[in-house]
């Protein structure tokens, strides 16, 4: 069986805004560009290589997932570009910055917003201008998959024909793949590998350019799972990801 690399995405520029960003096509911060030269360099260390690679057609990943094969000397491999990999469509609280919803909202609200089940945020306006059927590079998907927000149970069910179709018969075939997404794609991803209940779900976090490892059998079973690099990086980035939607004071 292959392994599965999973790559969140570097800091991005609303990340350090502390915005809800989704589907918005916003870029890497320069401390991002850093998280994905090191998410690299702790791949190269693991001395994996990988057969396929797959990113979203968000910039944020497709430029971490650039420069972590440019740090491997790697930049020939293959690459698949998902927009089933996008981050999770945060509807209308896109471009909203996370402590002053939650002033707004109260810190649970936002938990939820951010974290939860089966709980979409509110929705954006069908004919809003930012809504994904007037982007040019999702003009081969059906419209009526294309959200207008949605819950972290949307997301898995839009990722898991990917998942079903592509993503795990090529480990099956004993391909190493690394995925390069975003937190919640990822979560997603997570989900379905670890069965997670909705409660863990809602303290899953994923942190920026630490990669994570999976050894799966045959039948998707999770033999093994871990984050690579240094222990306390980890931690680090966790708690940053964590305290996102807490008020300043």
């Amino acid at each position: 069986m292959g392994k599965l690399i999973l790559v969140r995405h570097g800091e991005s520029q609303w990340n350090q805004e502390n915005r809800f960003t989704g589907w918005v096509d916003i870029d890497l911060s320069d401390k991002g560009l850093i998280e994905a030269q090191e998410a690299g360099k702790v791949l190269a260390q693991e001395n994996i290589s990988f057969d396929w690679t797959y990113t979203s057609v968000l910039k944020r990943a497709i430029r971490t997932h650039w420069i972590i094969l440019e740090t491997l000397d790697s930049l020939w491999l293959p690459v698949s570009r998902e927009w089933r990999l996008n981050e999770r469509h945060y509807g209308s609280l896109q471009g909203l910055n996370k402590s002053e919803t939650a002033n707004k909202h109260g810190e649970e609200q936002v938990k939820i917003w951010r974290r939860s089940f089966d709980t979409p945020p509110p929705p954006l306006d069908w004919n809003d201008p930012g809504h994904p059927r007037h982007d040019k590079r999702y003009q081969h998907v059906e419209s009526h998959l294309l959200p207008s927000g949605e819950s972290l149970k949307q997301t898995i069910q839009r990722l898991e024909p990917l998942w079903e179709q592509e993503l795990f018969p090529r480990i099956q075939k004993n391909q190493n793949l690394l995925i390069v997404a975003h937190g919640n794609s990822l979560r997603a991803i997570i989900q379905m590998l670890d069965k997670l209940d909705p409660l863990d779900l809602l303290e899953l976090n994923v942190p920026t350019g630490i990669p994570l490892q999976y050894d799966l059998t045959a039948s998707a079973q999770v033999i093994s799972k871990k984050y690579l690099g240094d222990p306390l990086l980890i931690e680090e980035r966790l708690g940053q990801v964590a305290s996102q939607g807490k008020i300043k004071k």
